[in-house]
């Protein structure tokens, strides 16, 4: 049965139940025949047995006239074949009758349906058959009497032997075949219509698990297209919702497949630009902590202090890159929960630039603010934002040349506040701007010992605020503009 396909184990059930259907309905339908043969007959008959009981002394006060009584009961079965006459007492037993030798197999009838009969109980009404030891007849029966009083029965079987072995070999030459064949008939145009049904009703079914088996996004099969039209409003067809759900569904799949392959590849590209960036302070740091080990009696204080200072720099750019790894992974695996809160922005920008001021001046580069008067608060982690402005300086103080200068403006934009910070440094190179914020080899040229984390912690951080940063147009330097929902304001979609 595990072999067979949906729709041929659909047409074999509805085979079976169409035969049990056509069996049932064969059977009610011969029933409700014979019941209505057997309803006809007794009702022609019904005043048979009366007639017979008026027509001849069969009684008197001595008893049974056996001659009599056998005598017209053996014209009226040779008129009429198919009756077969009884005479019954009040107890039923029977008394006379014109049955051949052996052919009586009871001596007495059940009175309970005689009693329905004369009392007008509804057609048709079956009788002890005497010549079967259980068979039940339709029947006619009246009561006899002798000098007004009742002595017995008139018993009548109305489908006597010769009838019912007529009737079956009748039945047996035409009326079996008959059934047969529309049984047949019924059968076979209900099958080949079911099976149609069948076939029309489960083709979306086998288009959609064609579908099924043919996506497979390790392959690199594409999403498979959607329905020309999606599910109408209400619609009842649960096998076009199902298909029109398996094509979303699958470009979903399809297109969380590819994310993660090229989430998969950056996180191979960071790893193997990590450990190019650790490679090098820590085989300078080694070189030295080396160096002082093996010379130690030989060095002077001038020469220990220089090693020890160059072994210090190098531990430290080892730190600042761990603690931005640790810092990236919060980020992306969500330990890091925003904490919102109104602040003046102007205010933050006035206190990282005090963090560069030093950094700046050895450079001899100039930071300047642009803000203009009555920008309102914004809503944001104050943390978080102050991070992304320290990275963002850090970059264009490094990657701007000495006597360039950083900008950093504020515009009230709506219900943003924008944030723009432009360098005059060389720029990014436009193969390297579409994947910026998510590859951290964008930026290995500009900064060998970075990884481009900066940049990537900066981009989670705005996305944590449903915000993003963009690398704008510009003649010379790098623009990287961002904006902060003003405080008081509903926050901006996810972007």
């Amino acid at each position: 049965m595990n072999r067979l396909t949906l729709s041929q184990r659909l047409s074999l059930v509805f085979c079976a139940l169409l035969l049990v259907c056509c069996g049932a309905l064969a059977w009610i339908q011969m029933r409700s025949t014979r019941m209505h043969e057997q309803e006809t007959v007794q009702r022609l008959s019904r005043g048979l047995a009366e007639h017979i009981a008026r027509s001849g002394e069969l009684m008197d006060a001595r008893g049974l006239r056996d001659g009599e009584v056998r005598a017209l009961f053996g014209k009226l079965m040779a008129v009429n074949p198919s009756v077969e006459v009884y005479l019954l007492d009040e107890q039923g037993r029977i008394l006379g009758h014109d049955a051949p030798d052996g052919h009586l197999r009871r001596d007495r009838v059940d009175l309970a349906p005689v009693r329905a009969l004369l009392a007008g109980a509804p057609l048709p009404i079956l009788g002890d058959d005497p010549r079967s030891s259980n068979g039940r007849k339709v029947f006619n029966a009246a009561p006899l009497r002798v000098q007004d009083q009742q002595v017995g029965y008139i018993y009548v079987v109305l489908a006597g032997e010769q009838r019912e072995a007529l009737a079956a070999d009748i039945a047996a030459s035409a009326s079996l075949r008959t059934t047969l064949w529309s049984l047949a008939i019924v059968a076979a145009v209900g099958l080949l219509a079911g099976v149609v049904a069948f076939r029309w009703i489960t083709r979306p079914l086998r288009r959609l698990t064609r579908d099924i088996q043919a996506f497979d996004v390790e392959a690199g099969v594409p999403a498979l297209p959607a329905p020309s039209a999606p599910p109408r409003p209400g619609e009842r067809d649960e096998l076009v919702v199902l298909q029109h759900s398996f094509a979303h569904m699958a470009q979903r799949i399809a297109e969380q497949w590819r994310q993660l392959r090229e989430q998969d590849q950056q996180r191979r590209e960071l790893v193997a630009n990590i450990s190019h960036d650790l490679r090098t302070p820590l085989s300078s740091l080694h070189g030295y902590l080396e160096t002082l080990a093996l010379k130690d009696a030989t060095l002077g204080a001038d020469e220990r202090r220089r090693y020890l200072s160059i072994a210090l720099a190098q531990s430290d750019k080892v730190g600042h890159l761990a603690q931005a790894l640790f810092e990236l992974a919060r980020l992306e695996h969500g330990g890091v929960v925003l904490e919102p809160q109104a602040f003046s922005l102007p205010d933050l920008v006035q206190d990282v630039f005090q963090k560069f001021e030093l950094a700046a001046g050895a450079r001899r580069q100039s930071l300047a603010a642009d803000i203009p008067a009555g920008l309102p608060a914004v809503q944001a982690d104050l943390g978080l934002v102050e991070r992304v402005l320290t990275n963002l300086l850090d970059n264009a103080i490094r990657h701007t040349p000495e006597g360039g200068h950083i900008t950093v403006a504020l515009r009230a934009a709506g219900d943003e506040v924008e944030v723009r910070i432009a360098d005059t440094g060389p720029g990014i190179a436009p193969e390297r701007r579409a994947q910026l914020f998510s590859a951290p080899s964008a930026l290995d040229s500009r900064r060998p010992d970075s990884g481009g984390l900066g940049l990537l912690i900066v981009h989670r951080i705005l996305q944590l605020h449903q915000r993003r940063i963009e690398l704008a147009a510009s003649d010379a330097g790098a623009v990287f503009v961002f904006s902060l929902a003003a405080a008081g304001r509903r926050p901006a979609p996810p972007q």
